[in-house]
């Protein structure tokens, strides 16, 4: 069994998925899940959908020496509307998101219902290969893969708060005669 960083409170509520040594971009897959945490498993998807159509942004935060600037990241109120479009990462995240509405489905758990309550990005170990350059020497070029987990869990509908009776309000002068004592 594979173990995750993070083990849920209420097992049978939640649902996994995670890849290990994809080969895709760590840097994309690291703002991809930062955005989409806490988000509903189907606007997530959808949002997956829209990048892969071009008609929205994954907006930079963390990583962002050399990103361009769009007027589609206003959207996200990314900082300096850095944004991208990351294809190949964003159609890897969006299968490993939809395996874990496949595996909340299959125990059972409502769809509509399921949230993003952890989305994680780690690096993986770097792929190396060389490339050659003027002169006869050799220059190294290592690619940054990626190892993805996501946890879906079902969200209960709301509890009505309870009634509560009316606070007295209490002065600052109050609360300070309150607090100290008067001894003897």
């Amino acid at each position: 069994m594979v173990r995750y960083s993070v083990e849920p409170d209420v097992p049978e509520k939640t649902s996994k998925s995670r890849g290990s040594h994809l080969r895709i971009h760590f840097k994309h897959c690291r703002e991809i899940a930062h955005h989409t945490a806490g988000m509903n498993a189907q606007k997530a998807l959808k949002f997956c959908d829209e990048v892969l159509a071009f008609k929205t942004t994954v907006p930079f935060v963390r990583y962002t020496g050399g990103i361009g600037h769009h007027a589609q990241a206003k959207q996200h109120k990314s900082p300096g509307n850095a944004g991208r479009w990351p294809v190949k990462a964003m159609q890897v995240y969006k299968d490993l998101l939809s395996n874990a509405v496949a595996n909340a489905e299959t125990k059972g758990l409502d769809g509509t219902l399921l949230v993003i309550t952890h989305a994680q990005c780690n690096r993986g170990p770097p792929g190396r290969r060389r490339t050659y350059r003027a002169h006869g020497r050799v220059g190294k070029c290592a690619s940054q893969p990626a190892h993805i987990e996501i946890i879906l869990t079902e969200k209960s509908n709301a509890v009505e708060k309870a009634d509560e009776r009316p606070r007295v309000k209490i002065s600052k002068k109050m609360a300070a005669r309150r607090r100290f004592i008067k001894i003897g």
